[in-house]
């Protein structure tokens, strides 16, 4: 049992779980970062997306076993605990950390870039559309998890409806060969303009971390099912219903987006689903969608608040992170860590500030590193997990990640490409983000000699307890 899992209600819903599910697959990284990366990488953006959809798939899926394991609000963080030690979770827990952080500074960007489409807006600086953005997240994220769920639930419902409507919109376009903004639309413009590959394999590779992050809220299933009264009923469902999804809602969208418009016609910073409906011309079009893409980087702010919270709070009840990180509301929200998180993201309203237009993509590409960690965390935590079931010391359940052990060895290397791809990409931020690996290991490092003390006092705590 983890300390850090007392004290929680279990109050989210079968179908809170669900859509959280459908929310962490459907993000910012689809409805903005797709604009960016169709004008770089052209239509093999959507063989990106299988790739990594693909190992985002057998991380969840090896999340998903361990929490059917032990459901624990801590997640992986707890699971790093029981199968590598205090060392696993203080890593694993602390590039969380350095993920939704940084993922909220993306998000509240994201959303003073969607208000600034509004002309009425655009006299508004960038940073204080995302400071008010932040501020209004925050509260509602630390009223009770009750209404985390509610409201997570009415972001998905919005954000999964958006998406199906497009789909329905640009297929019937398809049919009918009506043109999208004086062009043809139809299969032929994954063709045209180049090609696949109209600027060759190397774009597409070095955008992989970029896509990686559009598959980064998967994960936060697991820390949900910490809070849910039946995860042994919930898990498997919420975990499988991921593969289609990746499959309509990224793969197909992009190959959609693709063959409505030539991919010179996207734009970074805007949203791809933006630029169609706009170039329809139908009144009002891109306002609507820009509503909705709106709502999806409140979702994942939203959601990041949420996950932070229980993970920093898994942290601080192992001596690990700051004290405060444990405190509890009666609400049983762990509001410490929810609020160490906020502070982080006020750094980026100062970025925003200094640098609008560069912020989006220079936090993205340090947020990449936070998931790599994590998910690296997850696999690994898997692959002792595995381990212990075949010496007998645990038993798997029926609900289990396919191919075990190749499977987590595979997806680690798979990870450990995605560094060494951001390594070439010399024209974006990937290149110093990798410079950054060092500092971010030092600090690790140093942050565990800080702790250790007082990790090892909560431990000798923890055995005296259990003996009494």
């Amino acid at each position: 049992m983890d300390a850090g899992d007392e004290g929680y209600s279990k109050t989210l819903k079968t179908r809170h779980v669900n859509m959280i599910a459908i929310g962490g697959a459907i993000g910012t990284g689809l409805f903005l970062g797709a604009g960016g990366r169709l004008a770089n990488a052209g239509p093999s953006l959507a063989i990106a997306y299988a790739v990594c959809g693909f190992f985002a798939f057998m991380v969840v899926r090896a999340l998903g076993e361990l929490v059917l394991h032990r459901p624990s609000s801590g997640s992986f963080v707890s699971y790093s605990r029981e199968f590598m030690g205090e060392k696993g979770a203080f890593v694993a827990g602390w590039m969380h950390f350095l993920n939704w952080s940084t993922t909220g500074i993306v998000d509240i960007t994201a959303i003073a870039l969607y208000i600034h489409y509004w002309k009425m807006f655009t006299t508004i600086p960038q940073w204080v559309l995302a400071l008010i953005a932040l501020a209004v997240v925050l509260t509602v994220n630390l009223i009770s998890v009750k209404i985390f769920g509610e409201l997570e639930f009415w972001f998905s419902i919005v954000k999964v409806g958006a998406l199906v409507v497009f789909m329905c919109i640009g297929i019937f376009l398809l049919v009918t060969g009506e043109k999208v903004g004086g062009h043809d639309s139809g299969p032929m413009l994954m063709f045209d303009h180049g090609g696949v590959f109209p600027h060759g394999w190397l774009p597409m590779l070095v955008l992989v971390q970029g896509v990686v992050f559009a598959y980064a809220s998967t994960e936060l299933v697991g820390v949900a099912a910490g809070e849910t009264e039946n995860p042994e009923k919930v898990m498997p469902k919420a975990v499988n219903s991921i593969v289609w999804r990746i499959l309509v809602f990224y793969i197909g969208s992009v190959v959609l987006l693709a063959m409505l418009l030539p991919w010179s016609e996207y734009k970074e910073g805007v949203s791809p689903f933006v630029t169609v409906m706009s170039k329809l011309g139908v009144p009002a079009a891109g306002d609507i969608m820009n509503l909705i893409v709106l709502t999806a980087a409140l979702s994942s702010l939203n959601s990041g608040l949420y996950s932070t919270g229980r993970i920093l709070r898994s942290l601080g009840a192992a001596g690990s992170a700051p004290r405060f990180t444990t405190a509890m509301s009666r609400s049983h929200v762990p509001y410490g860590g929810i609020l160490m998180t906020g502070a982080v993201c006020v750094l980026g309203v100062g970025l925003n500030a200094w640098v609008p237009k560069k912020a989006f993509e220079i936090v993205l590409n340090f947020a990449s590193i936070g998931i790599l960690g994590s998910w690296a965390m997850i696999m690994l935590s898997h692959l002792l997990f595995v381990r212990r079931t075949k010496t007998g010391e645990l038993r798997r359940p029926a609900f289990r990640l396919p191919w075990s052990p190749v499977s987590e060895i595979v997806t680690l290397v798979f990870l450990a490409a995605v560094i060494v791809l951001m390594w070439f990409d010399y024209d974006g931020a990937g290149h110093m983000t990798v410079l950054a690996i060092p500092v971010i290991v030092l600090a690790l490092v140093v942050g565990w000699f800080c702790v250790r003390g007082q990790v090892r006092e909560k431990q000798a705590l923890r055995v005296e307890r259990a003996r009494d």
